[in-house]
């Protein structure tokens, strides 16, 4: 045994790092795999060894282990071939590489490979020892990170906010953080990214919890209507007040006012949002008594609101007090990775509400899914997987059941083209029904998002639904 191999560091981590920790180490020099487990057995680590990959492989399969280390030039596979093999079994195991013939070449292909270091023969203890506990330390802390995310989601109790992609995980790490204060909370992002879903979690984990969660859409009704809806009334108030009516924020008391699509409220009834957020206090139309709330609001809008500031459509003064912590929801396709799993979610949610056997997709059919942009969202994609569910047949969802914005086989003029009897204006017609419809499908049903996207008035879009018989159906909550 070299010399070299019997003087080893005093160790400050040791007891960390090294008591219980399970090493594998794959040579085929007998020399080296006795140094190596001799050392690391004088440092508390618990070592196993195999002279080939095929033996190396067989061990694996038996136990688990902290770290390999894996010999470059082993007789049959050597270590880079072996890598892939390694990492198939313990996705997450790091790998140091060793061997006497170090070139820029080996290391490159080392650690495309997934090594997590290349420690070239003879080495030094000091070095490698500390190489050896870096590499354990960090994969420790990478697992224990997932079994942390995976806890809190559990804990929260975010069952329908699905998602594994970075960003989603950074929103679980946020709601958990902010849930148990009182400070107002401003969601932004596109329609049908699920802001009402990211309230109910922030008001189900919060110590209001057993209290009221009141949602309003606050852009779906004129000003004098969502006061009276926000604030309440006294009996003659006006007109139809034939009687005091509470308004939810006296509902809300004790709870959480969700106050969604903000962005459209009018400016006179922002400053009285304004003045409930800065004194909790407000007056009912048409009252002439103050009325004192503990009422905690989530605001939610997909509206730009710096840029309504600059037009002068949204107050400077409630953005700021709306603005204490802001959640920003991610497109869903900018995390293209968490389709797999709601489509699998919807899959299991419509299969059970319809009493029908599992269901899933045929492999053509999610390839699709996880090409096309939605500009709806999650509530498109849900959309369309209620519809598959639905129209299913068999246990497999076959793409053809997909709508056609999503294959590519929509609507187009030239569909129109051969119609006979077809006056113009007629062709006209059809083609703006059928526009509206799959603009309306988009949205959920929801008509004031889709005259939004159509950049029209909403009074213009319902005056086209009624002159062309648009067929309308019931939304499905977000």
């Amino acid at each position: 045994m070299p010399e070299a191999f019997l003087e080893t560091p005093a160790s400050s981590n040791g007891a960390a790092i090294g008591a219980g920790t399970r090493v594998l180490i794959i040579d085929d020099e007998a020399a080296i795999r006795e140094s190596l487990e001799t050392l690391l057995q004088l440092e508390g680590f618990s070592v196993e060894t195999a002279p080939d990959g095929e033996q190396g492989l067989a061990l694996l399969d038996q136990r688990t282990y902290d770290l390999v280390l894996l010999d470059l030039a082993l007789p049959g596979q050597n270590g880079i071939e072996l890598l892939p093999q390694i990492h198939q079994r313990m996705p997450q195991l790091p790998v140091i590489m060793l061997t006497a013939f170090g070139t820029v070449n080996n290391v490159v292909d080392a650690i495309r490979a997934g090594a997590h270091n290349f420690v070239q023969k003879p080495w030094d203890n000091e070095k490698l020892l500390a190489d050896i506990r870096t590499a354990i330390a960090r994969s420790q802390a990478e697992e224990e990170n997932v079994q942390l995310k995976r806890a809190l989601k559990q804990r929260y109790n975010f069952e329908n906010i699905i998602g594994k992609s970075e960003s989603m995980l950074a929103i679980f790490d946020l709601i958990a953080q902010v849930a148990p204060s009182r400070s107002t909370v401003l969601i932004q992002g596109e329609s049908g990214t699920g802001k009402e879903l990211i309230a109910k979690a922030i008001h189900a984990n919060s110590p209001r919890k057993d209290k009221p969660f009141v949602p309003i859409n606050t852009g779906a009704m004129p000003s004098e209507l969502l006061e009276s809806n926000l604030f309440g009334h006294v009996k003659g108030a006006f007109t139809s007040a034939i009687a005091a009516k509470k308004g939810l924020f006296e509902v809300a008391n004790g709870g959480t006012l969700f106050l969604d699509e903000i962005g459209n409220m009018g400016l006179d009834t922002q400053a009285k949002i304004l003045r409930v957020l800065q004194d909790r206090r407000f007056m009912q139309v048409g009252g002439i008594q103050e009325l004192q709330v503990d009422v905690r609001v989530i605001a939610a809008t997909n509206v730009d609101l710096q840029a309504a500031i600059r037009e002068g459509k949204f107050r400077e003064d409630l953005y700021y007090r709306l603005n204490v912590i802001t959640v920003e929801l991610p497109a869903l396709r900018s995390r293209r990775e968490d389709i797999p799993l709601l489509v699998q979610h919807f899959l299991k949610r419509y299969a059970t509400e319809n009493h029908m056997s599992e269901r899933r997709l045929a492999p053509d059919a999610m390839r699709i899914l996880l090409d096309y942009d939605w500009p709806g969202n999650v509530r498109e994609l849900e959309n369309v997987i209620e519809r598959g569910v639905v129209l299913s047949s068999a246990p497999v969802i076959p793409a053809n059941l997909l709508p056609p914005q999503l294959t590519g086989k929509g609507f187009s003029i030239g569909m129109m083209e051969h119609q006979p009897n077809t006056s113009l204006f007629e062709t006209i017609e059809s083609i703006e029904r059928r526009i509206i419809g799959e603009m309306l499908e988009r949205c959920n049903w929801n008509q004031t998002e889709a005259a939004e996207r159509f950049r029209i008035p909403l009074s213009t879009l319902n005056q086209k639904i009624k002159r062309l018989n648009v067929e309308l159906r019931k939304r499905v909550k977000e």
